[in-house]
This record gives structure tokens, C-alpha cells and sequence, in this order.
């Protein structure tokens, strides 16, 4: 049996998405004078996305959003400036961070406002999974990041577990 090659380890910054900017306009905003939330998942998504499928050297699908943070509203007169990373991969799938901020128009101080973790995994053109490259940290925030990851994958996977074990009880 023939094994595939490994596929060379990829720098963070080589798939990076930064400083995407979004103007925010009147219809952007819900009731309450402040950014729908999901405008922003869906642009945070799709940014992520990007860096996902740069990474991968082609199309990834977005698997699970592990975490959304909402820390602060945006509001009309605000810019969205989002940043995304590949924070680790494994054999097929990989975590993207997302950080957004928003800021005035014409400039200012960037409040942060929201911070995500979305699962990417890399897709053949049959919609398999396939290999992705490894992610080679460089700073110590990248490898901070990477090993964060790590922690977050392992959770995930426990949690399914502890579900799966649950539901299969329920039918007993």
C-alpha cells in the first residue's frame, strides 16, 4: 500500500486573513441601534474561511463554531476590522481564530468585540475529507494559540463522546 507524502508544515502567517474591514450602515443594525450578531458570524465565517482554505492549499468547509464571544456591541458609525489565523491543524481539519474590532469611522480606538474558534476541514472535489499541512508556529503567541488548540479539540471531542454515550442510554 502507498502511503501519501506528508505535506510540508505551513506557516501562520501564510494563510492569515488581516485587517478585512466592514463598514457598518444603517440596515446592518437591529432595534437596539447595534450590529445583528449574525452579520457579523457570517463575515467572521467567511473571512475564516479564507485563511482555512489557504492553508489547506484548497476548499474547506466550515465543520463547527466552537465558541463566539460577543464582548462589546458594535454600533452604526463603526468599521469591523477582522483578523483570522489558523491556530493548529490536524490530519484533515483545522481551528481558526477570529478577532474582531470595531472602531469609529475616520479612525480611532479599536474596542475588541468579538472573538471566535470555527473547525475548518479541508474537502476533495468529492466533498472527502482530505490532508491538510501541518501549521508551524513561529512567536509565542502562535504557539500559545497552537497549543490552546489542542485543548479546545480535545473537549470537543470528549463532549461528542459524553452525547453520543447519553443518546445511546435514551434509546435503551
Amino acid at each position: 500500500m502507498q502511503h501519501a507524502q506528508p505535506l510540508d508544515a505551513r506557516p501562520v502567517g501564510a494563510s492569515a486573513v488581516r485587517e478585512q474591514v466592514y463598514m457598518v450602515f444603517p440596515n446592518d443594525l437591529n432595534s437596539n441601534d447595534t450590529v445583528f450578531g449574525g452579520l457579523i458570524m457570517a463575515q467572521m465565517d467567511r473571512f475564516a474561511a479564507v485563511a482555512a482554505d489557504r492553508h489547506a492549499g484548497g476548499v474547506c468547509v466550515t465543520a463547527s463554531v466552537d465558541a463566539v464571544h460577543f464582548i462589546a456591541p458594535a454600533k452604526g458609525g463603526d468599521v469591523l476590522i477582522f483578523n483570522c489565523a489558523v491556530n493548529r491543524a490536524w490530519q484533515t481539519s483545522m481551528e481558526v481564530g477570529c478577532k474582531v474590532e470595531a472602531e469609529k469611522i475616520g479612525g480611532g480606538e479599536r474596542r475588541h468585540i468579538l472573538s471566535a474558534y470555527l473547525t475548518f476541514v479541508a474537502v476533495d472535489r468529492d466533498g472527502k475529507p482530505r490532508p491538510v499541512p501541518a501549521l508551524m508556529p513561529e512567536t509565542d503567541v502562535e504557539r500559545h494559540r497552537y497549543e490552546e488548540a489542542q485543548l479546545r479539540r480535545e473537549l470537543r471531542l470528549r463532549h461528542a463522546e459524553e452525547l453520543k454515550r447519553l443518546r445511546a442510554g435514551r434509546r435503551s
